[in-house]
Parts: C-alpha cells; sequence; structure tokens
C-alpha cells in the first residue's frame, strides 16, 4: 500500500485524482510525495509535481496536467527527470560505476483527458486514470538494495549526516563502532514523520511526540520546505532552550540549500529565542517583536518577576502584552514553535495573533519534558472562544488522504526501550513508595490514559482503566530492537551510590578517561548533566578541575560557549550543563550527577522527576545515572523495581479523585508559598501536642473556629 504525503502544490484537481488512485490500487507499495521534493538547480529550486518511491517501482516522476492542456508535455517529463537524475547523482550511495542503481521512470498523468492514450509514446508516456494501472505495471526494479539510500537522499536526510564530523573507529565493538552503526541506521524519516513535514494545514497544527521522537529535525525540514515554497513568505521558528538555536540554524540552512541549490533568505525566515531584549540581532526574540510591534510594554525577566511573581513571569508579561494590544494585525506568515510544553499558553496565543489570516501555527511537544510541570491545556482552550463561545480553534479528525491537524510521533529513535521506560518510570514515580497521604507513589499521571497508547505502549496486562491494575510495555514497532541490541542491557543504563561527592568525581573521570582512551568515543559523543540548575557551576567545578589535570578539555555551556551553542565546534570539548540547556541535545553517552536531588522535593516534586526525565532522554546509547546517599540509594530502589519488571510500568491506574489529590499534592509551589505551609505544617504539629498534652484545650479554640475545623475536615467548603 502507498503511503500517500501531501505537501503544497499548484495543481489540486490532478494531484487529488493520482492520490485517489493510489488509494484505490492498494498493489502498489511505497512512498507518494505530492509538491516534494524541490530540486535545487542553477536556475534555482526546481519542484517536482509528483513523486512515488517504491521499492518495486523505482522512482516514478510524475507531471501533472491540471487541465487538457498537455503540449508541454514532453518538456516537462525531460526537465523532471534530467533535474532528478542529477540530484541522485550527486550521492555515492546510489551510483555504481557510471551508472545510477535507481530507475527513474517520468510519466505525465492528464486525469481530464480521455483521450490521453492517444497522445502516449513509449518514451513520453501519458496517461490518465484509466491507463496509469497498465503503464505502472510495465515499471519494475529488479534490485532494490539501494532503496533506504534512496528515501534518505529524497527525504534530505542524508545531508545530516554529511555535516558530521567523521567518525575514525579502529576496534568493531567499541562505544564509537556502535554509535556510528546507531547512527547510520537511523537513516530516514518514518511515515509520520514524513507527513509531518510535508503536510501543512491553513490553521493551527499540533506534532506531539516523545523525547527523541525527531520533532526538533521534523521542526527544521518543515520551515526550510515551506522556505523553498514560499521564498517572500514570512517565517519564524520559535524555542525555548537557548542553545537550539545553531543547531536550527544548522539544519535550516544544510535543507534550504539542499532544496533550493540557495542561501536561505534569512530576513524572511527567523530563528528567534520566544522571549527576546532589545538590542536587535541574536537578541531578537518573539515576545519583544509584539511589545515593540503593537506599542506594548516590553518586561524582561527581571521586571517580569518583580510584577508578576517567581514561576509567573514569562506568562504574566505575554498575558499583560495580550491584554494591552486590542488589535493585533498579522505580520507573519507561518511560525513554528518548538518545545511548546515549556510555554505558557498566552505565548502561544501571541504567536496566534502575530499571524497573517490563515493562522499557520504549528506548535510541537512533549509532555514529560515540561520542567515546570504544568500541562498544556487543549486547543479550544488556549486559543479562547469567540463572543457567541465557538472556539477559535477546533481540532478536526484526521481524515485519510488530507494533511493531519493533529500528529502524534509515536516512535522513539534516540532511547532504547529500556532507557525510555526506566526514564517513565522515575518520571511518574511510577515504583516510588507511596505517599500514605494519598494512597500512591505516583507523582504525575496524564489525565487521559489513551495517550499511553498514543505514545508507543501497550497493554501486556491488566485493563487500562481508572482504579484498575495495568501493565504498559513497549512494542518493537515503537522502540526499535536496534538500539538496545548493540549493547547488555546493564551497560545501557546504570545507577550508581557514592559516600561523597569527591569520590562521585574521582568515578566520572576514570570512566571519561576511558570512554576516549578505549571505547573510541569523541568528546562530543559525551555529556554531563547536573539536574540542578543552580548549583550547575559549582557541581561541575571539582570534575572540570580533575579533567584539566589529565589533559581533557571541558567547557559549560552557554557559559564558556555562547548561549546559542552548545557544543563546541572542533567537536574536541566535553559539554557539562545544566538541565535547561541540556534540553533539545544529545549524546552518546550521558553522565547525570547529584540525581539525589531529584528524588524528592516539597513543593516541586513533579518538576525535579521531570527533570530526571529529561536528562535520561538525552542519552542515544549510554546513561550514567549517579548520586550520594539516602535519596540516591532510593531512587536505586525504584530502578531496581524496574528491571525486575522487565522495563514494563505495573501499577493501579489512579482514579479521578486520586488525580486529583495528585495534582495538589504534587503541585508546584513558589518560595514563598513552600514557607508559608511548611511554618503552617508546624504549628499545626505544635497545636496537636499541645492539645494532646492537655496544655490546650479543645474549648480553648472556641466553638466557631472548632466547627470550621470540623467542617473542613469532613469534606465541607
Amino acid at each position: 500500500m502507498v503511503t500517500i504525503i501531501q505537501g503544497t502544490t499548484k495543481k489540486p484537481i490532478s494531484a487529488q485524482r493520482l492520490a485517489n488512485f493510489f488509494e484505490d490500487h492498494t498493489k502498489y507499495d511505497g512512498f507518494l510525495y505530492i509538491g516534494y521534493p524541490i530540486i535545487g538547480t542553477a536556475e534555482g529550486p526546481y519542484p517536482i509535481d509528483a513523486l512515488l518511491v517504491s521499492k518495486s517501482k523505482g522512482l516514478v516522476v510524475f507531471c501533472l496536467v491540471e487541465g487538457r492542456d498537455i503540449s508541454g508535455a514532453q518538456n516537462a517529463q525531460d526537465d523532471s527527470y534530467n533535474k532528478l537524475e542529477s540530484k541522485l547523482r550527486a550521492h555515492k550511495s546510489l551510483v555504481k560505476g557510471r551508472n545510477l542503481q535507481v530507475p527513474i521512470n517520468p510519466v505525465t498523468f492528464a486525469s481530464a483527458r480521455e483521450d490521453a492514450v492517444n497522445f502516449s509514446k513509449e518514451e513520453y508516456p501519458i496517461c490518465n486514470d484509466a491507463s496509469l494501472e497498465a503503464w505502472l505495471d510495465n515499471c519494475q526494479w529488479d534490485d532494490s538494495s539501494h532503496f533506504e539510500s534512496l528515501v534518505a537522499v529524497i527525504q534530505a536526510i542524508s545531508t545530516i549526516r554529511k555535516g558530521r564530523k567523521k567518525r575514525d573507529v579502529q576496534k568493531p565493538d567499541s562505544r564509537g563502532a556502535k554509535l556510528k552503526r546507531l547512527e547510520d541506521s537511523i537513516a530516514n524519516l518514518d511515515n509520520l514523520q514524513g507527513r509531518a513535514v510535508i503536510e501543512t494545514v491553513d490553521g493551527v497544527q499540533r506534532i506531539r511526540g516523545l523525547a527523541g521522537s525527531g520533532k526538533t529535525i521534523v521542526l527544521a525540514l518543515k520551515a526550510a520546505y515551506l522556505h523553498a515554497h514560499h521564498p517572500d513568505w514570512k517565517i519564524v521558528v520559535t524555542f525555548h532552550t537557548r542553545s537550539l538555536k545553531g543547531q536550527f540554524r544548522q539544519l535550516i540552512n544544510t535543507f534550504i540549500i539542499e532544496q533550493t541549490n540557495e542561501e536561505p533568505d534569512w530576513e524572511n525566515i527567523q530563528i528567534i529565542h520566544a522571549w527576546g531584549a532589545p538590542g536587535g540581532g541574536d537578541r531578537n526574540g518573539l515576545y519583544y517583536s509584539f511589545c515593540q510591534s503593537y506599542g506594548v510594554e516590553y518586561h524582561d525577566f527581571g521586571s517580569a518577576k518583580r510584577n508578576f511573581g517567581q514561576g509567573k513571569e514569562f506568562e504574566g508579561a505575554c498575558q499583560k502584552a495580550l491584554i494591552e494590544c486590542s488589535s493585533p494585525i498579522g505580520i507573519y506568515d507561518a511560525i513554528l514553535v518548538d518545545e511548546a510544553q515549556d510555554f505558557p499558553p498566552a505565548f502561544l496565543q501571541i504567536c496566534y495573533e502575530m499571524l497573517k489570516p490563515e493562522k499557520r501555527l504549528v506548535y510541537a511537544y512533549d509532555e514529560l519534558q515540561n520542567l515546570s510541570s504544568q500541562s498544556l491545556p487543549s486547543p479550544e482552550k488556549i486559543f479562547g472562544s469567540y463572543s457567541d463561545g465557538t472556539p477559535r480553534v477546533r481540532f478536526i479528525q484526521n481524515q485519510p488522504g488530507k494533511p493531519k491537524q493533529d500528529v502524534i510521533l509515536e516512535k522513539c529513535y534516540r532511547n532504547s526501550r529500556p532507557v525510555l521506560v526506566t526514564a517513565h518510570a522515575l518520571g511518574f514515580g511510577i515504583y516510588r513508595t507511596p505517599n500514605a497521604d494519598i494512597g500512591t507513589g505516583l507523582v504525575q499521571i496524564f489525565d487521559h490514559n489513551q495517550l499511553w497508547l498514543d505514545v508507543g505502549y501497550e497493554v501486556t496486562g491488566g485493563e487500562l482503566a481508572d482504579g484498575n491494575d495495568v501493565t504498559l510495555s513497549r512494542s518493537e514497532e515503537s522502540s526499535p530492537n536496534f538500539l538496545e541490541n548493540h549493547s547488555h542491557v546493564d551497560d545501557l543504563i546504570q545507577f550508581c551510590c557514592f559516600d561523597s561527592s569527591e569520590e562521585q568525581a574521582q568515578w566520572v573521570v576514570q570512566a571519561i578517561q576511558a570512554n576516549l582512551s578505549e571505547d573510541e568515543l569523541r568528546p562530543d559523543d559525551i555529556v554531563i548533566i547536573n539536574p540542578n540548575p543552580l548549583s550547575t557551576r559549582s557541581a561541575v567545578g571539582p570534575i572540570r578541575k580533575l579533567l584539566f589535570e589529565h589533559k581533557i578539555k571541558s567547557h559549560l555551556a552557554g557559559v564558556d560557549t555562547s548561549p546559542d551553542v552548545f557544543f563546541d565546534a572542533d567537536c574536541a570539548s566535553i559539554a557539562f550543563t545544566g538541565i535547561y540547556r541540556a534540553k533539545g541535545n544529545e549524546a552518546g553517552m550521558i553522565y547525570i550527577i547529584n540525581a539525589q536531588d531529584c528524588y524528592s522535593s516539597f513543593g516541586n516534586l513533579a518538576s525535579v522527576r521531570n527533570q530526571l526525565f529529561t536528562a535520561i532522554t538525552r542519552s542515544k546509547a549510554w546513561v550514567r545515572v549517579l548520586g550520594i546517599g539516602r535519596e540516591m540509594r532510593l531512587l536505586m530502589q525504584e530502578f531496581e523495581h524496574v528491571k525486575k519488571n522487565e522495563f514494563s510500568l505495573h501499577f493501579r491506574y489512579p482514579t479521578k479523585e486520586e488525580r486529583k489529590s495528585l495534582n495538589i499534592v504534587n503541585r508546584d509551589m513558589s518560595e514563598n508559598e513552600r514557607q508559608r505551609i511548611l511554618k503552617k505544617k508546624d504549628d499545626l504539629t505544635q497545636l496537636l501536642d499541645d492539645l494532646e498534652a492537655g496544655r490546650v484545650y479543645p474549648e480553648d479554640l472556641g466553638g466557631d473556629q472548632l466547627n470550621r475545623l470540623k467542617s473542613l475536615l469532613n469534606g465541607g467548603g
């Protein structure tokens, strides 16, 4: 069966007829791209009308005729053939000697011409709906061994690998060799990723996916595709983590050159941070641009903190800007938002208001990488309603043959199954010692249990329903085996507890020395993460000092480098980072130090668990979770339960009431709120002690206060 991916086309009727043909003829295989690819030529970008990439047929390039005029059919076929052949010949993986290893079959599809067969020639075939099947059946590709390479080239994914420094490995089973094989295996986009890149709707599009499901790559490809098709459009790509900027710029630049043979017009495609500040250039940001464009007051972080409180800085600033701007006029044609889980809904509203009437807003997110523990509401709640109560944005159900408005990327291509399940188990607190007050150790849980299935889990025991025991596991389909088969499971993920930070530092340095001298890893294959963002600079100092004494270069990302850069340009230095800069980045070997800080935290337990989840999921192959003392040992006990359950999640699904209690008990609190509640708890403990000791009598409290207390304890308001 052919997977149809609908891109931008100026020939909608004939394109739809072609899509209908392949929906009706399920015997064919491969991908049908409509409005894709765009080929960079000396004359500029050349869009292909439609392309079938098939294991059995090779390439079939369709020249679509919208209407009845077929006078230019031969020239169109020649142009498409020559430009496509030229593109493919540039890739050694598709050429043997002087011969291209992929057959290219050009054909004109004139669906409105019932007499098409009368004009068809062997060298220049012209088909309609009735004759296309017979012509296609004569196309054969006898040796499809180059299919994977062909798809990588067509999807422009092969160009990602070109930009990397060549990996030099000598030992076939070294970590470096295993990492190389892993990188080579992740060559192509899957169906859902391909759709997410090319299919764009007029309106809001949401892309959800786990860490490692390819959201950043998809957004970069999508921005490049839109720019190549519409070079005059004003497009913005925005994000939360500043170190993503360099990655986005490199990816988009590569993809646009691949598609157009020209540098991007950086005036029309902007990669800017969400917040921004005065000064222009790299300091520009979308919120700042909104304030400047519509003449409303701008708040920097300090000002926002003073005005709206700690933890509400960006939310307060965005809400105020929206209130003060009564009639925004659309500036941009498309805005793409990465890491949307880290933004308040008001920021997405700002993005929406800055768009022209088509409202092409694409936002991608992973619920569990939210470091503030606030969930992103539904689109209806984010974008509000018109005066008659009708939602401004409402997702329609995905329909066959139509671009998808809501895309879920269920496959994880970065983390192996054991690593990902461990991250989920610790992030949710699946095997955490139950809290006596609420009867469960869970820290947080999806409001809608269907989401577990959407992100690639399957029920392998019990029932996924409120109040029932359930076992959730990942299948080979959602977590490919090749991600874990390269190493023993005890090597994929390890937890270690130390008696002191000095002991931890010594262990990390010895392990890194072995990685570089014996394992054939490069410095940029290694990242050390300290989850607590406030202590990172001091926490990593002793380890960096020891590395320096062993002549191993290191840097603190965003401090020793530009805030927009994560790895050093020469790939010769090991990156240290706090959790916020780690987001969006990845490496073969991840060391998480001081993980004990993520075991428990009054007032922000969900946040510290999400920090641990995010840190673990930065790993492309191996992860070492290290820490000190009792809380690290308790964290290790949770991991032992994960192993004992063979890397499945076995737990009782909380009821609606229990989920409500979870959200209250584990909610995020400001520092003032935490201190106030801790003081009240102390006061209450003191009062209870005095009552039990007879130092205070209930009657001393007064009848009115006693009745109010009884009412609250009995569930009254």
